[in-house]
């Protein structure tokens, strides 16, 4: 029951309170966390020849470099960074087998420039003329498997002489850069005239793909970094929004491409930075393969 002493309890405690004291409001809710800022520019698993520089999104901030940073020449990359090393399966490596039973990821396509039957499975005479191949370019291991570094060798040895043979890349009377998706290949030619090239190259992956079609450079920047990632971009030279040639510090034949630049080695992004100038015109067409 409700007893006398509850209720004399109760009264007295409500005399206690200050009256006319407004209810508490509700505090107001707590403004969302600002997006986080990647610490670093790839995965920590990635394994160091997927690393890309990628800021080919957004535009550089433009601006004139000083003469003191135009005088700074990038640095070299480390020795053996672009050797012709494949990348062959890893349980083949292990047992250091002779010749490759595996079928490559660019099998079809390597069959068929060594004019062998082209079913996309690794035979004995598959692997026995791709392997002598290897041998003759210097590409390790050669046990024969049909991977990224010995398709991109035979694009490069097969373009060397004519590489606009298939009349891709307009010809004009001014310099045209020409970016070959198709074939990973890039040159520069004035009329008919090869001025620079063919080098392999390395172009965007499916969902960062280099764009198509006609671009002009725009911006040039020596020793530039990217404002994305803060990784270097040695000889840049940017054609389309955050999208240029430039140089990278590892290996440039890989199954995986790049964010959206052409990449180049340090000695071929180099010299190209000597050919090309502000407001040459850049042509790009063709399709990754892979992607």
């Amino acid at each position: 029951m409700f007893s006398t002493r509850t209720a004399a309890l109760l009264l007295a405690a409500v005399a206690l309170l200050p009256l006319g004291t407004p209810a508490r409001a509700a505090p107001p809710p707590a403004p969302p966390a600002p997006p986080s800022t990647p610490s670093a520019p790839f995965p920590p698993s990635s394994p160091s020849w997927e690393i890309d520089t990628p800021d080919q999104v957004l535009a550089p901030r433009v601006y004139t470099p000083t003469a003191a940073e135009d005088a700074v020449e990038p640095r070299d990359a480390a020795e053996g960074t672009y050797a012709l090393v494949e990348h062959v399966p890893l349980d083949e490596v292990m047992t250091r087998v002779a010749c490759s039973k595996q079928a490559g990821p660019y099998q079809r396509a390597v069959e068929r420039w060594l004019k062998l039957t082209v079913d996309g499975k690794q035979s004995a005479a598959d692997c026995k003329a791709i392997r002598a191949f290897q041998r003759q370019q210097g590409i390790q291991p050669a046990i024969g498997f049909a991977g990224p570094v010995t398709w991109a060798r035979m694009q490069l040895v097969a373009a060397r002489k004519n590489p606009n043979a298939r009349k891709k890349c307009p010809v004009r009377t001014h310099r045209v850069a020409c970016v070959d998706l198709d074939r990973q290949l890039t040159w520069v030619q004035k009329g008919t005239k090869v001025v620079f090239g063919p080098v392999s190259m390395r172009s965007g992956r499916a969902v960062h793909p280099t764009r198509k079609g006609w671009h002009t450079i725009y911006w040039r920047h020596k020793n530039h970094v990217s404002t994305l990632y803060n990784a270097p971009m040695p000889y840049a030279q940017f054609f389309d929004g955050g999208q240029a040639f430039h140089a990278v510090y590892d290996s440039i034949h890989t199954t995986v491409g790049s964010m959206g630049c052409v990449n180049l080695t340090v000695a071929d992004a180099r010299r190209l930075w000597g050919v090309l100038k502000k407001g040459d015109r850049v042509y790009v067409w063709g399709h990754r393969p892979g992607t």
